[in-house]
């Protein structure tokens, strides 16, 4: 193998981040859909409608987020993402070709399905590949190729909105369209890449998965240290979850270790929904047309915000390891907050239709960047990086999925109510906003440990330990939480959970 074990890791996380890319694509060309001209002029301007074609995409990625975990665990990380591709395509194709809205609703559910499989296996897939050293950068990959497809989606709707005219239907299909390209990409190849070690070894296919091990850590010497030591650490662990893997998703809720942090999972997954980010993304013509601009203009802006994004979000991948999990959501939501308390007093004083007032358009756009600044370094990523690392191996693939499926559920009711708040109360609905991004900061800084830097055998002792109110504790060690119960030992990591439910059970 011609490059180092770990550029060939980062380079198929990479391959396997297009799924993502098709997410983050959506998310931005699904914008200049609702608003071409030809597509209005074709379908209907009812905002009614318009907000289904949006929602309807993440109903579908809400429901296959759920099969996704049972489908990755029977068939394998590799085949899951084949078959979330091949959905996509499918209903991509579907949209490229409607006629009417009945096949546009169709084919948004379906697409939405195969995306919804993507986002949730993917992450397994790529921290399964990963060594522990680049784990967390390659776990922020998620956000990072979501920034890509959302700058090649802006940029691609401003192509088309200015190179066909408002009567050609191109104008729209074709922004479609190309999405499948890169899902026609992902399933072509995804099966020569390499399966999940651990899902092999979990199987009873112990060398293969020792050879891809191999192939991974040590250009194929299976007698290497590290692959030896991490061949039998995986034995082990394959051994434990195979006695102590959750049943049912009702275990996530047995004991306050696991209940505390599915409850920090789905909040944080919620709170990126609700600080207004999918509103901006899909409804970013209309958002823009608050303060009076219109047009291919409104495109332009909105792939130099995808820009803004994506350096972002490169910047987070850089250093959120150096300065932690907890300030950097708590600084984020604050100036998410700040951000939408000056674009909210903009929109109220210098109401669309009675005021062109050029200093307060470029005063709103720059706001709408910072914002999408500050969501891309903090709250984006960190919505994928917490979730990953909190759960431990018996609740890991039910926690992620219920996650993931809160997201889209969110961000589907966001969807859903953004075009018809913006018809009928206008700069209002942004107060939403202005609270629910102050309130999360409230929230975290309340309840949020510092994860950062912890082995992740800790999370489980930590969150059971661990006050809610975590001001003034939020960076204590486990040992000192444990106090004299605390021996430090590995017996004790993988026990302190079991303790706790033989604890609630002599109590019934």
């Amino acid at each position: 193998m011609g490059v180092s074990p770990r550029v060939y890791q980062f380079l198929v996380s990479i391959f396997a981040s297009l799924g993502s890319l098709l997410y983050g694509y959506d998310l931005g060309v699904v914008a200049e859909v609702v608003a071409a001209p030809s597509f209005l002029a074709q379908f209907g301007d009812n905002s009614t409608k318009t907000g289904l074609v949006v929602s309807l995409f993440t109903v579908g990625a809400f429901f296959g987020a759920f099969w996704a975990g049972p489908c990755g665990d029977y068939l394998g990380r590799k085949w899951t993402i084949f078959i979330g591709g091949a959905i996509f395509i499918l209903g991509g194709a579907v949209q490229t070709g409607a006629q009417d809205y009945s096949y546009m609703f169709g084919g948004r559910f379906v697409a939405g399905l195969g995306v919804g499989a993507l986002i949730m296996i993917i992450p397994l897939y790529q921290a399964e590949l990963a060594h522990p050293s680049i784990r967390g950068r390659i776990t922020a990959l998620q956000q990072f190729m979501l920034g890509v497809g959302n700058l090649i989606a802006a940029w691609v709707s401003y192509g088309t909105y200015i190179s066909f005219e408002d009567d050609d239907s191109a104008q729209w299909r074709i922004g479609l369209g190309l999405q499948i390209l890169p899902a026609l990409f992902l399933t072509s190849l995804i099966l020569l890449f390499p399966e999940s070690p651990r899902w092999l070894i979990h199987h009873g296919r112990s060398e293969e998965g020792l050879v891809v091990l191999a192939k991974l850590h040590a250009r194929g010497n299976d007698q290497d240290d590290f692959v030896q030591e991490e061949y039998n650490a995986i034995t082990a662990a394959v051994e434990y979850e195979k006695e102590h893997a959750a049943k049912s998703y009702a275990e996530l809720f047995k004991t306050r270790s696991s209940f505390r942090r599915l409850i920090t999972a789905l909040s944080l997954q919620a709170s990126v929904q609700m600080s207004g980010i999918s509103a901006i993304q899909y409804y970013s013509p209309d958002i823009y047309g608050q303060i009076g601009i219109s047009g291919s203009d409104t495109f332009m802006f909105q792939g130099f915000n995808a820009i803004v994004a994506l350096a972002a979000q490169f910047c987070c991948m850089l250093f959120i390891d150096r300065v932690g999990r907890r300030w950097t959501l708590i600084g984020g939501n604050l100036l998410n907050m700040v951000t939408f308390i000056i674009a909210t007093a903009l929109l109220a004083s210098y109401p669309p239709g009675s005021s062109t007032n050029r200093s307060a358009q470029e005063a709103f756009i720059a706001m709408t960047w910072l914002f999408n600044f500050s969501y891309s370094v903090a709250c984006g990523p960190l919505s994928w990086i917490i979730p990953a690392e909190i759960f431990d191996t018996h609740t890991r693939s039910k926690g992620v999925s219920l996650a993931t499926a809160c997201s889209f559920a969110f961000n589907t009711l966001i969807g859903q109510v953004s075009p018809i708040a913006l018809e009928r109360i206008g700069w209002k609905y942004y107060i939403l906003f202005v609270v629910c991004s102050g309130s999360n900061a409230l929230w975290f800084w309340a309840t949020l440990p510092e994860t950062a830097k912890r082995p992740l055998e800790e999370m489980g002792p930590l969150f059971q330990k661990m006050p809610w109110f975590v001001p003034g504790k939020s960076r204590i060690s486990v040992q000192q939480l444990w106090g004299d119960e605390w021996r430090g030992s590995a017996g004790e990591l993988g026990k302190a959970e079991e303790k706790e439910m033989k604890i609630e059970k002599a109590h019934e």
